[in-house]
């Protein structure tokens, strides 16, 4: 007999890459969810929302944006909003995400704005939260639903040292409350930061569990796990490999405060044979059952 099930698969789920588009839905394993990429299924037609449409069939489906480009001071993309509302109407996901970044600057003379292609990090000040705030408001109101926002690995910052400097998480917990919207709490970005900030090991374990410590209880809505490469002087957030120790470390710590919440295996890169993610998927099941916190559903 199962003693544990509310510890079960039903909280895990994978981020399903086009690799396995058919070997998933062929074999069908005990997961609560997948995770796709908005952006890939925006076409109204095709083969890939078509395999998006059969997934749907089997699991539910959240959906991680990568483009909304949240803390663009000059404004949010209306065609890339539109997209996703109709992606949103389609899949009815189970949850919708996107970065606390900034992607798009004004054109000059007239021009389109300019979009990078990368999530750039947003300034943690009143400035900077009042804008993330208002565009978190508009996404929502035409979603009709909350969001979750990520917090981001960033390999540079901004100099934060005015009086209206705020730290990361006093900045999610005020979106937070001010928006309405949920935290998508991505503990491998904790540890990444705390590296590139000069935090050996242990200390960046440190680091993270304290920064979760002061979340606002609650607030998280998703957990997202991955792998990432230790370069000479630098650490990346590549999710190219299995989660490294530290992150199962501070992965534990939060459930242990925040409850069981839905968490997700991230591998975007050399990605491995589906066995080894659901191999993955079952150690954050097993991290879960071994939780003494309270059960968050």
């Amino acid at each position: 007999m199962n003693s544990e099930p509310q510890f079960s698969m039903s909280q895990v789920g994978i981020g399903w890459r086009q690799p396995h588009y058919e070997s998933l839905l062929k074999r069908a394993p005990a997961l609560g969810f997948l995770e796709v990429h908005s952006e890939n299924f925006f076409a109204p037609g095709g083969a890939a929302l078509a395999v998006l449409m059969a997934g749907r069939v089997q699991y539910p489906i959240s959906l991680h944006g990568v483009g909304l480009a949240l803390g663009s001071a000059c404004g949010l993309d209306a065609w890339h909003l539109e997209r996703l509302a109709d992606l949103v109407d389609r899949v009815d996901p189970v949850r919708v995400s996107d970065h606390a970044s900034f992607a798009r600057v004004p054109g000059q003379g007239g021009r389109a704005s300019l979009h990078a292609s990368d999530l750039l990090p947003i300034e943690f000040n009143q400035n900077s939260l009042d804008v993330m705030v208002s565009h978190v408001q508009q996404v929502q109101e035409r979603l009709r639903r909350p969001i979750l926002v990520e917090n981001l690995s960033a390999y540079l910052g901004w100099d934060d040292a005015g009086s209206e400097g705020l730290s990361e998480v006093d900045f999610f917990n005020l979106l937070t409350q001010r928006s309405g919207c949920g935290l998508l709490l991505d503990v491998n970005n904790l540890v990444v930061n705390a590296r590139n900030q000069g935090a050996n090991k242990a200390e960046a374990v440190t680091q993270a569990q304290a920064w979760i410590d002061a979340i606002r209880l609650g607030s998280v809505g998703e957990i997202h796990l991955a792998g990432h490469a230790e370069l000479p002087g630098i650490v990346i957030d590549d999710h190219g490999s299995r989660v490294s120790a530290e992150v199962w470390q501070v992965f534990s710590h939060a459930i242990e405060r925040l409850g069981p919440l839905p968490s997700l295996i991230e591998w975007d890169t050399d990605v491995p044979a589906l066995d080894v993610l659901l191999g993955e998927a079952e150690l954050a099941r097993r991290a879960m059952a071994e939780c003494s916190g309270p059960v968050t559903v």
